[in-house]
C-alpha cells in the first residue's frame, strides 16, 4: 500500500474487486472526470483534481464529509491486470484529517504498569 504522506487515524478501509473489464476501461471510469462524476461526485471531494495520478495504475483523491465536522480523508484506487484479461481494483480509504490528532499526543508509546 502506498502512504499518503500524512498522519493516519485508525486502520485503512481496504476493498478489492475483480472486474471483467480490462485495466484500460477501468482507468477511463476512474480517471476521466465526466465518468468519475457518475460514481464519485465532485461535491464529495475536497478538490476535484487528483492528488496523485499514475495513468493506468493509480489515482488518489482527497475527500471531505458533507456534514460537520467535515473531516477529510484520502481514497486511493489502484488497478492491476489479472490473468483472465480482466482487472483487480483495490480501493484504500484512509481517514487522515489532522484534526483527529490529540493535543497531548507526543507520538511516544508508553507502557503502563498493572
Amino acid at each position: 500500500m502506498n502512504d499518503t504522506g500524512s498522519e493516519k487515524w485508525g486502520e485503512p478501509l481496504l476493498l478489492e474487486y475483480r472486474l471483467d473489464a480490462p485495466p484500460e476501461k477501468v482507468w477511463r471510469a476512474i480517471g476521466i472526470p465526466e465518468l468519475r462524476e457518475q460514481w464519485l461526485p465532485s461535491q464529495l471531494l475536497a478538490d476535484a483534481e487528483p492528488v496523485v495520478s499514475m495513468p493506468g495504475e493509480e489515482i488518489r483523491y482527497r475527500m471531505r464529509d458533507d456534514e460537520p465536522p467535515f473531516l477529510e480523508s484520502t481514497v486511493t484506487l489502484q488497478i492491476r491486470p489479472d490473468a483472465d484479461g480482466g482487472s483487480r481494483l483495490r480501493i484504500i480509504h484512509v481517514l487522515d484529517d489532522a484534526r483527529l490528532t490529540a493535543a497531548n499526543d507526543s507520538g511516544q508509546l508508553l507502557m503502563c504498569a498493572a
